[in-house]
């Protein structure tokens, strides 16, 4: 086994691993130290069996179904499938999640603390997936909006994000947000949080999942939310996920920002996702 920092700020990976020996004790008590202190834990090409990673998964807590049935893995509901791959003239999962950058379900009130990603069919030219430390991204704030933001919260929601559905056609747009805010309310979660696991500061939320940050005014809303887009996407505090086949890839939710890049026309990409809750975070 050989472990590797990806980069200065996030991310460490493990190689020449298999399911056997990540599952023991030993190594898999090291790769959650390291995903405790990195944010991301890449594991290369390691193969498994669904049932071999929901049992990884269950070494984290507690892996929940995904909600939308029909995207479930069919022997395994807690993987959801993310393919744009075609059977029997039916989609065998969702083909377009997570294409910009967000923390996972930061607008529920209490999000699970781990993702977990097997890439099943991964081309290495496109689909590439983006990290940022939202300890990193907090650091990096003008010491002005740190007095800005402190002790302050934000209200996080879905409604930038949600898709119209069959039911919804015919909807004004104000119809249609009153109703998202009715299924998905609102939100609230401190903006600046401590991770327990290294005591470092990091900022929950990001633009896309949020309405407001709470005694700001619509300027100053503008302006946060610009800077929090550029802080963020800063290239050179990024890392640039280039899968390749059977890579196994778990993060932080909370303090980890991420986004899926479009797949090239034409080619194939199938990854099996798991959302780990835990009663401890």
């Amino acid at each position: 086994m050989r472990i590797n920092e990806l980069t200065s700020f996030i991310g460490s990976e493990m190689l020449d691993l298999a399911y056997e020996e990540l599952a023991t004790d030993e190594v898999f008590g090291k790769f959650t130290e390291i995903l405790h202190q990195r944010e991301l834990v890449v594991v290369r090409g390691i193969e498994l069996k669904p049932r071999q990673q929901l049992e990884l998964a269950q070494r984290l807590g507690r892996p929940v179904p995904f909600l939308m049935a029909k995207y479930r893995h069919p022997e395994i509901p807690e993987i959801m499938i993310s393919s744009n791959e075609v059977k029997n003239d039916k989609p065998i999962g969702v083909a377009r999640v997570g294409n910009f950058w967000h923390q996972d379900s930061s607008y529920v009130g209490a999000p699970a603390p781990y993702t977990m990603l097997h890439g099943v069919n991964v081309p290495g030219t496109s689909g590439h997936t983006l990290y940022a430390n939202a300890a990193d991204v907090y650091d990096r704030l003008p010491a002005e909006w740190k007095a800005k933001v402190a002790g302050r919260t934000a209200l996080h929601t879905v409604n930038k994000r949600f898709r119209v559905r069959a039911e919804d056609v015919g909807l004004s747009i104000a119809e249609l947000r009153a109703k998202v805010d009715l299924e998905h309310p609102k939100v609230e979660h401190p903006l600046v949080r401590v991770d327990p696991d290294n005591g470092r500061e990091y900022l929950y939320g990001a633009p896309e999942y949020m309405d407001s940050v709470n005694g700001f005014d619509a300027n100053e809303n503008e302006a946060f939310f610009t800077l929090l887009d550029r802080l963020i996407q800063d290239e050179a505090r990024v890392y640039t996920h280039r899968w390749t086949p059977n890579d196994l890839v778990v993060w932080k939710t909370a303090t980890t920002y991420h986004a899926a890049t479009a797949v090239e026309p034409g080619v194939s990409r199938t990854v099996h996702r798991i959302s780990i809750a835990s009663d401890e975070r």
